[in-house]
């Protein structure tokens, strides 16, 4: 994107995603999650910190449930400088911000454990701050947990089960790879479009997190849920480089704080979520399996070793090195 082009149209726009009237610094929020969402009730408490630390001086107004555009359109949106925040997956976010790709890399983490140790670390913050570039400021990362196949009518035990079968994934490079060396066949559609093309039988099963195929109601078409837990794909917080630069040090201070404190917050309210989310698509007849994952590991090896040479290499043998 041509630099010298989109921060003069960014000023322009400038109002529209952060105004000030009365002395109060009113940052625009928009997501594509549904308000149950654990991850937009911890962007809540994040807002409501905001407002005290900054005794009622700055707000923040969220936009939930796509009202402003998809994932993608969001982004864009940020780079331009007409909206503020944003919340998206990394997964999508590796169009914008190369070295993201790796979080989508299958079974890179140990444990939950090892992947906050990450994500805190030396590593996470690198992350964050590797969209600065191309105007994207990462200010934390939610616990979006461990995404899994569910299927229609075939169950996942093993990656031979999946061969033959379309699977909906995000636009997402990494993911598109992983279903391929599983298997099955890697079909990018959006998450707002998921719910007929598994009733039409366009795609055959899709993978994602517990809270997210609970609150889809994708259960209702697809009786199998595969807990082979593939992947451990965080949701970002971004926030627009010409939204962050217009604010003084003390707001940016604040910001921070109240980011980081909804993180703690939001990781409470996703287990709530996901122990939930089992418990009612099992009452409500979905078979849940655990498969022995070691199969699955084995099979994303070729995954891992495509990126030898490269810096997403390095990423991932720094992450293993993590204890």
């Amino acid at each position: 994107m041509n630099k010298s082009i989109v921060l003069p149209l960014s000023y322009i726009l400038l109002s529209l995603a952060c105004s000030r009237s009365d002395k109060v610094v009113v940052l625009k929020l928009a997501h594509a999650l549904d308000v149950t969402h654990p991850v937009h009730k911890g962007m809540v408490y994040m807002a409501e910190r905001v407002a005290e630390k900054s005794h009622g001086s700055m707000r923040i107004d969220i936009y939930p449930g796509g009202q402003l555009g998809a994932e993608r359109d969001l982004i864009e949106l940020l780079q331009i400088g007409s909206l503020a925040m944003t919340k998206v997956s990394s997964a999508p976010l590796e169009a914008f911000v190369p070295e993201m790709k790796v979080l989508g890399i299958p079974y890179l983490f140990r444990d939950d454990a090892h992947l906050w140790r990450v994500l805190n670390g030396d590593i996470g913050r690198r992350l964050l701050a590797a969209g600065t570039g191309y105007h994207l400021r990462g200010l934390c990362f939610y616990d979006a947990g461990c995404r899994s196949f569910y299927t229609k009518s075939t169950p996942v035990r093993t990656p031979a089960d999946l061969a033959g079968l379309k699977i909906r994934v995000m636009k997402s490079i990494t993911a598109v790879e992983m279903v391929r060396a599983l298997g099955g066949s890697a079909t990018p559609i959006s998450w707002g479009e998921l719910y007929t093309a598994l009733q039409q039988g366009v795609v055959d099963g899709a993978e994602n997190n517990p809270p997210s195929f609970y609150l889809s109601r994708h259960y209702e078409v697809c009786r199998y849920y595969s807990l082979d837990e593939h992947t451990a794909v965080p949701d970002v917080l971004l926030m627009s480089t010409v939204i962050w630069a217009s604010l003084t040090e003390q707001q940016r201070q604040w910001l921070l704080e109240a980011a980081e404190e909804s993180v703690a917050v939001q990781r409470v309210l996703w287990k709530e979520a996901s122990d939930e989310a089992l418990r009612e698509v099992r009452k409500a007849g979905v078979t849940v399996i655990h498969p022995d994952k070691t199969p699955f590991r084995d099979a994303v090896r070729p995954v891992h070793e495509s990126y030898r040479g490269t810096e997403i290499y390095n990423l991932i043998e720094a992450i293993r090195r993590v204890e």
